[in-house]
């Protein structure tokens, strides 16, 4: 375990391996990358010959947070992240993936800094545009409801929501964000998206997409739209959990493909 002070939080990470390209592997809003490896998310676990950097976002996990709602924008955690990257690994281009909010990290950072990234991998990206609209309301909602009821009716109203199929046999996990935190990380969600489609089109890494069915948080539409704006994009679509255990080996498979093609140029 390390850590690293950035804009008034402090990142908890650690990497795995001393040798071969850096990964550096995001979560999602809520989660950690403790908890993501229990959801089967840990998508480098089939790498071999990388180094893996994981951490936990701001407020998320081990990391400490702030009470300043702008700090959970994707933006803002983009700054994160390359700050981060700038520490460990200055100067060293590095593969990117992570689910929803660690897709919209990455896509942001991608934008921002395009040349750090050899490759991006998106996963269950989630609302965006125009599909965001509604799920701002749910956020704000959410925040309301911490605050008035405490984290325990979260909790159990977010238990009966449906799951998407891929996730049917997932094992129950915690939330990993402080219940003292919670409404300001959700707002902050909920005052976010990713970045316009022009932006995103000029992001020309190679990019592998991993999506999943039934999921109006995640939907298809999205994968989608990004795969049609990103010229170097693969699209995969988990519609079981079969598909989901398929992940790890076909993210270390686009990776070791990528870094083979880097070798040749």
């Amino acid at each position: 375990m390390a850590s690293f002070q950035t804009r008034g939080a402090t990142l908890d990470y650690d990497v795995a391996g001393s040798t071969g390209p850096l990964v550096v592997q995001l979560h999602g809003l809520t989660s950690s990358r403790e908890r993501d490896g229990q959801l089967g998310l840990n998508l480098a676990r089939a790498l071999r010959d990388h180094r893996i950097l994981r951490y936990d976002a701001r407020g998320h996990g081990h990391s400490t947070g702030t009470l300043d709602e702008a700090d959970y924008t994707w933006p803002r955690l983009a700054d994160d992240l390359l700050a981060l990257l700038d520490h460990v690994a200055p100067g060293e281009q590095v593969h990117g993936v992570g689910p929803s909010m660690g897709t919209g990290t990455l896509l942001h950072a991608a934008v921002k800094d395009p040349d750090r990234f050899a490759s991006l991998t998106l996963v269950t990206p989630p609302t965006a545009w125009k599909s965001r609209i509604p799920q701002r309301e749910t956020y704000l909602a959410n925040a309301a409801m911490v605050e008035q009821q405490g984290i325990a009716a979260f909790v159990q109203r977010d238990s009966t929501a449906p799951s998407p199929p891929a996730l049917a046999h997932a094992p129950d996990t915690s939330i990993a964000v402080p219940e003292k935190l919670l409404p300001t990380v959700m707002r902050g969600a909920a005052a976010t998206d990713l970045p316009k489609k022009k932006a995103i089109a000029t992001v020309e890494v190679p990019t592998l997409i991993l999506a999943w069915s039934g999921d109006r948080s995640h939907p298809l539409t999205t994968a989608n739209k990004l795969h049609e704006r990103m010229p170097r994009s693969r699209i995969v679509v988990a519609r079981t959990p079969y598909g989901i255990m398929a992940w790890p080996g076909l993210f270390a498979e686009f990776i070791t493909t990528v870094d083979a093609r880097d070798l040749v140029a």
